[in-house]
């Protein structure tokens, strides 16, 4: 009987550590069979659909957030800024580059001189573009070296939004050669350029179907032809920004507007050879404010309805100017034969000093010795000339209206003017079928007898003509 218990003790002893060593063989087991199927699985294509089988697992967070260049130096991209050698590739890729990162800017460092040939610097671009100049851009000096078919600018910014010129820099188009009439009577000669050469003379900055544009700080001088020209664009702020060009450079508008509104004009020093500011067809919602003119020929609307074309301008408000030694001050001036309607205009706070004809609206322009009389006109109404004060040397006020249409609702009000040291003309004031009301201070005298009152049934065609704009 002992025997048998002890032979029954040991089998249940081998028998529980048969169960215990098989326990732990199964957990070794299960551990490895875990540790494999948690490796990271393989990702296949499904093949019907092109989409991945398995989404993967989110990727771990960046240890450091990368920053995009916004700034593009003309330096860096090859530019040699010696004023001899053609930088101008080297300014159209820092463009391209910029033109493609929102609030990029193009850098033409200070205390370098690039010559920059013909170019298009062309939009669309990302928002908050700037161009900034504190160096000096020269243009080509030689006509012989402009190719025929860049001859309307020099440089060229088209279609361009949300965009802003700025800087302490200079824009110098080198217009001397341009000028002088014997070197293009010369370059005609050799059958380089056509007749026509005068007409087609460069503008050194001219932006074309541009919106929401600014130009700030720079200096421009020496255009062949107008320095900052503004086509078929809206949204525009020009402010402190310096242009000059000598008396005898021919045909140099500081400011051309055309086909453009809503602009401002402000806190800016013009001096060129022909107008500080021109105003053409198209132009609406514009003002001009604190301004120093001169030398020039002052602040003009027109000439508009050249060819018996059709002209629009409207909401033209000029204030705050001051005129030093221009032809002349404030003027609006049409072609005969013309069509359209200038309305809505006003000059005020205006002080001139040794200006040859303050006020003026001229129905008779024509820049040739002898232009043909016709009946038709761009009608004027709706002008308003309002504390015009100064000298002036030939005559203070010439108002020439169409012998056909007159002009309508002038208003002088509050004009003094005095004959300069330099006066050789006129002291009375001229009015020529217009009709308004002149009130306030005036002199001379003669202003207070110039105006017409009445003039109810020329309004009436003035309307028909409105409707051809609006």
């Amino acid at each position: 009987m002992k025997r048998n218990s002890s032979n029954s003790l040991l089998f249940l002893l081998f028998l529980l550590i048969h169960v215990i060593l098989n326990s732990c063989i199964i957990s070794v087991e299960a551990r490895k069979s875990h540790t494999k199927n948690t490796k990271p699985h393989k990702f296949h294509k499904d093949h019907g659909h092109g989409h991945l089988a398995h989404s993967p697992s989110p990727a771990p967070p960046p240890t450091q957030t990368q920053t995009q260049t916004t700034s593009f130096d003309v330096l860096s991209f090859g530019a040699k800024a010696n004023g001899i050698s053609d930088d101008s590739k080297a300014l159209k890729a820092a463009w391209e580059a910029a033109c493609k990162v929102d609030g990029a800017i193009v850098k033409i460092p200070a205390e370098h001189r690039f010559l920059i040939k013909p170019i298009t610097l062309q939009g669309p671009c990302m928002p908050n573009l700037t161009l900034q100049i504190d160096g000096t851009l020269i243009a080509p000096p030689a006509i012989s070296s402009w190719p025929k078919s860049s001859l309307f600018q020099w440089i060229n910014l088209k279609n361009i939004h949300s965009f802003t010129i700025q800087g302490s820099g200079t824009i110098n188009g080198q217009g001397c050669n341009w000028w002088t009439t014997s070197q293009i009577y010369h370059m005609q000669k050799k059958g380089y350029y056509s007749k026509q050469i005068p007409s087609m003379k460069p503008t050194a900055v001219r932006f074309y179907s541009s919106n929401d544009v600014t130009v700030r700080d720079i200096k421009i001088i020496n255009s062949p032809l107008c320095h900052l020209k503004f086509d078929n664009s809206k949204g525009i702020k020009v402010n402190n920004i310096t242009i000059s060009s000598p008396e005898n450079s021919q045909n140099t508008d500081g400011i051309h507007l055309q086909n453009s509104q809503d602009v401002e004009i402000q806190h800016s020093n013009i001096g060129s050879g022909d107008d500080c500011v021109s105003i053409q067809t198209g132009c609406a919602n514009i003002h001009i404010h604190h301004i120093i003119c001169g030398p020039g020929h002052g602040i003009s609307v027109g000439g508009l309805g050249k060819d018996k074309s059709v002209a629009c301008v409207s909401n033209i408000m000029v204030n705050d100017v001051s005129m030093q030694n221009t032809l002349y001050g404030v003027r609006i001036k049409t072609w005969q034969g013309g069509i359209g309607m200038v309305k809505n205009v006003s000059f005020s706070r205006v002080q001139v000093q040794d200006v040859k004809i303050p006020v003026m609206v001229d129905q008779y322009y024509c820049d040739k010795h002898v232009c043909k009389n016709q009946t038709g006109t761009v009608v004027i109404s709706g002008v308003n000339f309002d504390k015009i004060h100064g000298t002036y040397s030939y005559q203070p006020v010439h108002i020439a209206c169409s012998n056909s249409i007159p002009c309508t609702n002038i208003d002088l009000t509050d004009i003094q003017l005095r004959p300069s040291l330099r006066y050789r003309g006129f002291q009375q004031a001229l009015c020529w079928n217009s009709y308004g009301k002149s009130q306030g201070s005036l002199q001379p005298s003669s202003i207070d007898y110039c105006l017409r009152s009445g003039g109810g049934y020329i309004k009436k065609i003035a309307r028909s003509h409105d409707s051809l704009c609006y």
